[in-house]
């Protein structure tokens, strides 16, 4: 590897570490966001809140993808990604800034939006210039290990978001973390983004657009050259059904959802959880580089799918697993508290929220989203036409008052029954760096999150060499970009509100997982039979 590329590939990755450490703050403060942007003490409408904000940046990644995809084949990939990078770090800071509801009302969640807006499209436009950048200086039968570089930098970003965060938690009291210290990693951002606009302005334009651009034979119409011919519009249709969806779920499944599992469903704090994700990141994280390496020896499908298929058969009990160590007297109470619902069928509706705006109001809808809120399995039994709602616990009915609107009531009676209340499922009973190192428990999910982590590797780590292989120089950026952004950003982007649903509207805490084992085996099916092996295609003279 030569100075240059070494160069190319630093700056490259320390630039998209920045974007991805940027993007994951908003999920890992989601709790700290929501207290002081959204009014009252509803804390279903400040989950939905958070719920929405997270999505609204996957949302828009594929319109990112499309605005700077066609510029980065217009103008080049060096100045494109220098914007996107721009255009986030600002959204960013702005967090820091902005000012709570008390003190501006409904502009402060209103702002904040915005700015998750800003943040995604943003996001939409830097991996695939990032990728495409570095792929178009690696030596021919390198690129899977150059651009893996590349694919560590989400999962980098995210534990510098993790650390930045347990390091402040761990060095000051919880309520001035609450009042004022969650903005200080939003605020520490303009540094990092300092530094990343002074590396990239560093750079060449890449080799590749470079020779394309002198003989003039740049893509006049990126948009309608990319999507509006079948021949590239389908490649790209295959990149996201055969390659980039299942990839997705199964890289949101191994951080996002497990974070999501183990806080949400599990109960378990909030910083024991972040520091075993933490562990299981530093631990995973050098094998995105091995699979990239490996990808160059034997191909980046054969390595794809096999992680989409390994996942999807051993989702189950690993999840079960992690539940069991982490929260046992809940996995205890999931088998020996009965909870029945009986309603009228035509009074209980469907639950599928995946961007967390609906309102639920009827009772049947309500009880079981708090019951799948408090990790409890419940039955639903269809009761005659015009029966009114009635909840048992292990056959003793329960009387809900007519003040009881959320069905309080039905989980206090479950807790009573053998369910755990919060704050019952700490792992460590004083969170720390040591603590998780010398307790057993934390060991054991460590290692179970490593393999979760391990399945992401195989999968992330020769997909940007693969997406930047199918297609050519005039529409590389804008073609590669909006696949992947749509399967990373809508089918991996709305998986944890997607699960929840799921989980809700069937009464048990780990259904959630057949969204991604529906989609990683739908990916496994259709990249075996259309998807084309890229690893000896020849980039450089491929306009």
């Amino acid at each position: 590897m030569t100075r240059e590329e070494r160069k190319v590939i630093i700056a490259s990755s320390a630039g998209t570490v920045f974007e991805w450490y940027d993007f994951y703050l908003a999920g890992s403060l989601a709790a700290n966001i929501a207290a002081t942007f959204v009014p009252g003490t509803n804390d279903t409408a400040k989950f939905i809140f958070v719920l929405f904000g997270f999505a609204a940046g996957f949302a828009v990644r594929p319109f990112g993808a499309l605005v700077f995809g066609r510029l980065g084949d217009l103008i080049g990939r060096k100045y494109t990604f220098l914007v996107t990078m721009t255009l986030m770090g600002i959204a960013t800071f702005m967090v820091g800034l902005l000012p709570s509801y008390e003190s501006i009302g409904y502009a402060a969640p209103v702002i904040f939006i915005i700015c998750r807006l800003l943040q995604g499209l943003a996001l939409g436009g830097e991996y695939g210039g990032a990728a495409t950048y570095v792929a178009e200086h690696a030596p021919h039968g390198r690129r899977g290990f150059y651009t893996s570089w590349i694919q560590t930098t989400a999962t980098v970003g995210l534990f510098l978001s993790l650390l930045v965060i347990l390091s402040l938690r761990l060095s000051m009291t919880p309520e001035d973390f609450n009042a004022w210290g969650w903005r200080i990693p939003f605020l520490l951002s303009i540094i990092l983004l300092a530094f990343s606009v002074w590396i990239r302005l560093s750079l060449n334009e890449s080799p590749a657009f470079q020779k394309m651009k002198e003989e003039g034979r740049r893509s006049k119409a990126p948009l309608t050259e990319a999507f509006g011919r079948w021949e590239n519009a389908k490649i790209a249709l295959i990149a996201l059904l055969g390659g980039t969806a299942g990839q997705a779920v199964v890289w949101y499944c191994g951080q996002f959802y497990a974070l999501f599992f183990l806080t949400q469903t599990l109960k378990v704090d909030g910083t024991t959880a972040n520091l075993l994700i933490a562990f299981s990141l530093l631990i995973g994280t050098p094998f995105f580089v091995f699979f990239g390496w490996l990808s160059d020896k034997i191909g980046r499908k054969p390595i794809l799918l096999a992680g989409c298929l390994i996942a999807a058969m051993t989702y189950f009990p690993l999840f079960e697993n992690i539940a069991r160590i982490a929260n046992p007297k809940l996995i205890e109470a999931t088998e020996t508290v009965k909870i029945d619902i009986t309603a009228d069928p035509a009074t209980c509706g469907t639950l599928f929220d995946p961007v967390g705006v609906r309102v639920f109001t009827r009772p049947c809808d309500v009880l079981r989203r708090t019951l799948a809120t408090n990790s409890m399995h419940y039955e639903l039994k269809p009761g005659a036409e015009g029966t009114p709602l009635v909840a048992t616990v292990n056959g003793t009915e329960v009387v809900i008052p007519d003040t009881d609107k959320t069905g309080a009531s039905v989980v206090a009676a479950a807790q009573g029954a053998g369910y755990p209340k919060a704050g019952d499922a700490s792992i460590l009973k004083q969170p720390s760096v040591s603590g998780v190192l010398t307790d057993p428990r934390a060991l054991s999910v460590i290692g179970l999150l490593f393999i979760l982590v391990l399945y992401v590797t195989m999968v992330y780590g020769p997909i940007a060499a693969l997406l930047v292989e199918l297609f050519p120089t005039r529409i590389r950026y804008t073609g590669m970009s909006l696949p992947y952004h749509i399967g990373n950003g809508w089918f991996g982007g709305f998986l944890p509100p997607t699960a929840f649903a799921i989980v809700a509207a069937t009464g048990n805490i780990f259904s959630g997982l057949w969204y991604p084992i529906i989609i990683a085996l739908m990916t496994v099916v259709i990249g075996l039979i259309f998807l084309p092996e890229t690893k000896n295609r020849d980039i450089d003279n491929w306009h």
